[in-house]
């Protein structure tokens, strides 16, 4: 894990040293270990590091082949880099070091662009080809990690992260209307090329761009995953719960390597403590080095029990005798953290929950370098409970009368206080919507099929996101953060299992709680609920915050922005103090926004 950086003078000029070194130093946090800097011809490459594989000088960056003639700079883990390389070896390769980023290199000698489906990781680099006077920039399949790129003058910058960008006095400093009115009205970001930032995009996930001396060409999608969209297969439930057994802890294991110290992240959730047991089972047989004698999980609790998950945490702990660390949140302390987290998030996020991961990650830092967390596996699984309509709408469409009956009332008995506080917040949040100026096309995340939908949160409008904000709150405490469910191998056997395997009878995550059966408490694997690392926004909106966010919506650059009705905005939030409206996430979104534009727009950020 670390930060790049780079510049690609195109059009015949020479890199500028100095700018590099500025957008080096604005990625520090990303790779405090070291750091390199490389000038050949027209291509200029940046790395910090964060020393994860290969501790030693044989893997700084950026790295070189052996006549020079590629450079590399990489962000990320290659987890199958050890068989990859004993292929190579055989191929007739030889390397001079141990690190995954050589392996990068010589895939890239033996298979050229083909390299990017050998990988199973999570990875953005640019590579630097002298013979062909090209720069070869990647994206892993999911988006875990970043890759920001803008045109300035005939140069193609890019970089981790925006702020880095930014540096560069050429680069425009204006936001994205589209995308700034797409996320206050609904939500959405990190699902398309553009950002909040005009004129500056990213490599989307499972993308990869050749910028050669004519400037950026043939962007191409090197890999897509097809999600079963049959309902019911002939495939046995106990051979395909153990064959997700098999898959989970095989990825589990690759992502365990590391020659530093690993911890995982334990929100209580379903996924989070499948790892932690899964972990604890593979310490006992096979004692890996980077997780030590004893796994270290890291977790946020609250007072208020409405938003507390200490009784599923601590069974889990109970269970595993995991070194348990938490954290409590408080709004006090995001007073003092916000100015902090919206420069690190780069652009506006979408409620405080991203707050509560901010805080797990600085707690983890205190014991360990690398974190696993159970990221992607409601994508993958159907574990949010708006897929369930998605499900009973296809079932219907394709005449699947009784099991579209049997899905009605299995939601129904499961999650009727869902469904009811869902329909509320429809009302209440397309009335808050009117508070804007400029009401965008809809984005209606669960209106197709569930096949469909989980295809499209997988790789577009909903996980690209969440990996945006781990990545950056883990970063934020140069921290590696990886996520065992999104291992390829994982996520190609999950999207071939047909829909029952994944939403049955209303239970969500059907063949993962199968396959943990007897493994995790029942308590834990029977939650019906979702929570996450959640904070109590609505309470503190009501309370600990409330100056603080009326001095936002009272402020004279709220009141001048082209984004809202400032007066109606002041209006509604009065009305939800008083108790006559209830809360929505429209609130955050706006007052996050505010911020974000003083941050960023206002003045620049230095």
């Amino acid at each position: 894990m670390c930060g790049i950086a780079g510049q690609y003078c195109y059009n015949g000029g020479k890199p500028d040293r100095q700018l590099l070194a500025a957008m080096s130093e604005r990625l520090f946090h990303r790779g405090p270990d070291g750091e390199g800097l490389h000038i050949n011809g027209s291509a200029g490459l940046v790395h910090r590091r964060l020393a994860i594989i290969d501790l030693s000088p044989d893997g700084l960056q950026p790295m070189t082949n052996e006549d020079n003639s590629l450079w590399l700079v990489f962000n990320g883990e290659i987890y199958n880099f050890i068989e990859l390389r004993k292929e190579l070896v055989e191929k007739g390769h030889t390397f001079y070091s141990k690190s995954d980023t050589e392996v990068i290199l010589h895939a890239y000698e033996e298979w050229g662009y083909d390299c990017l489906t050998r990988f199973n990781g999570m990875w953005a680099f640019a590579l630097w080809d002298e013979k062909k006077q090209e720069l070869f920039c990647a994206r892993d399949r999911f988006g875990i990690k970043p890759f920001y790129y803008t045109i300035v003058d005939g140069s193609f910058l890019f970089a981790s992260e925006i702020k880095a960008l930014l540096v560069h006095s050429g680069v425009k400093k204006g936001p994205d209307e589209d995308m700034l009115g797409t996320y206050l009205a609904w939500g959405v970001h990190d699902h398309c090329s553009h950002t909040m930032f005009e004129d500056i995009f990213q490599i989307e996930p499972a993308h990869a761009l050749v910028v050669t001396v004519e400037g950026i060409q043939f962007p191409f999608q090197y890999w897509d995953v097809k999600v079963n969209p049959e309902i019911r297969g002939c495939e046995d439930d106990y051979e395909v719960a153990a064959a997700l057994d098999t898959h989970l802890m095989e990825a589990i294991r690759i992502h365990l390597r590391s020659d530093v110290a690993v911890g995982t992240c334990l929100s209580g959730g379903i996924d989070s403590s499948t790892l932690t047991v899964m972990i604890n089972s593979l310490i006992k047989n096979e004692a890996p080095e980077s997780v030590g004698l004893r796994q270290k999980t890291f977790s946020v609790v609250f007072s208020d029990k409405k938003f507390d998950e200490s009784k599923y945490i601590d069974e889990i702990v109970a269970a595993t005798g995991v070194d348990a660390d938490k954290t409590e949140p408080k709004p006090s302390q995001l007073r003092e953290d916000i100015d902090r987290l919206i420069y690190i998030q780069d652009e506006p996020f979408g409620s405080l929950s991203i707050y509560a991961q901010y805080c797990v990650m600085r707690l983890a830092k205190k014991k360990v370098i690398v974190v696993l967390d159970g990221q992607g596996a409601d994508e993958l699984l159907a574990g949010y409970l708006g897929y369930q309509g998605s499900y009973i709408r296809g079932l219907i469409r394709t005449f699947h009368w009784r099991t579209a009956l049997t899905e009605i009332f299995g939601s129904i008995r499961r999650h009727r206080n869902f469904f009811l506080a869902a329909r509320d917040q429809i009302h209440v949040r397309k009335k808050r919507r009117k508070l804007l100026k400029n009401n965008p096309k809809s984005v209606d995340r669960y209106k197709d099929t569930l096949d469909e939908v989980l295809h499209r949160e997988l790789l577009s409008t909903n996980l690209p996101a969440l990996l945006h904000y781990e990545d950056r709150n883990s970063m934020a405490f140069s921290l590696e953060s990886r996520v065992p469910f999104l291992d390829v191998r994982l996520v190609e056997y999950i999207a071939s299992l047909p829909l029952s395997q994944k939403i049955r009878k209303g239970s969500t995550k059907f063949v993962l709680r199968s396959a943990i059966r007897g493994k995790i408490p029942e308590t834990v694997r029977c939650r019906s609920d979702k929570m996450g690392f959640v904070t109590p926004e609505e309470c503190w909106m009501k309370n600990e915050l409330r100056s603080f966010m009326l001095e936002i919506f009272t402020s004279q650059s709220f009141r001048s922005r082209p984004y809202w009705d400032a007066a109606a905005v002041v209006q509604d939030y009065q009305a939800f103090l008083e108790g006559t409206s209830v809360y929505s996430p429209e609130i955050w979104r706006i007052a996050c926004t505010e911020l974000w534009l003083r941050k960023f727009i206002d003045v620049p950020v230095i």
